[in-house]
């Protein structure tokens, strides 16, 4: 009797770490879905440093919000395809530089190109935690109205365009 609770413990603990393992990380919940854009006031990467861009500016129309940065190896994974839907003109994107050095992250997009609409930057890291990024690259869809209607954790592919976020983007419109 003394071994069957130790036993049952160690049978819902081995359980648990089982069905974990069938998850995908990349569909952790976002708190944030339906919700309006957490609060920022964030400087452009080319331009003004003074100048502030919030999540009022925003608004207006459907966007992709992508958090990114120059060290990150799936950011260069997924760039070329961000080209790609930059060129087609389908939403726009806003980029984060997310805890980069600004002269690194404008001599990245200067080599690579630059997909994105706007590109703000996020020195600290205080705005992709209150957006809840675990890392990057993450890829928001935002509606009209500022708000948060799916988020993307990992690079962008052409599959997670067509299966995911296209359709996101469809029934905002």
């Amino acid at each position: 009797m003394r071994y069957v609770i130790p036993i049952l413990v160690l049978l819902a603990l081995l359980a648990l770490f089982i069905s974990g393992l069938q998850h995908d990380p990349r569909e952790l919940p976002s708190p944030l879905i339906g919700k309006a854009a957490p609060a920022f006031s964030l400087p452009p990467l080319n331009g003004d440093i003074a100048q502030r861009i919030t999540p009022d500016d925003l608004k207006g129309k459907p966007l992709l919000v992508n958090f990114f940065a120059s060290w990150c190896a799936g950011c260069q994974d997924e760039h070329a395809y961000l080209l790609q839907l930059a060129q087609g003109a389908q939403v726009p994107i806003v980029g984060i530089d997310y805890k980069d050095a600004l002269d690194d992250g404008r001599n990245w997009l200067q080599r690579r190109g630059n997909p994105y609409a706007q590109v703000l930057v996020d020195l600290d890291g205080k705005t992709g935690i209150d957006w809840g990024v675990y890392g990057v690259p993450e890829t928001f869809v935002l509606d009209a109205q500022g708000r948060i209607i799916f988020k993307h954790i990992g690079p962008m592919t052409p599959q997670a365009w067509e299966q995911d976020v296209l359709p996101k983007l469809q029934a905002a419109s």
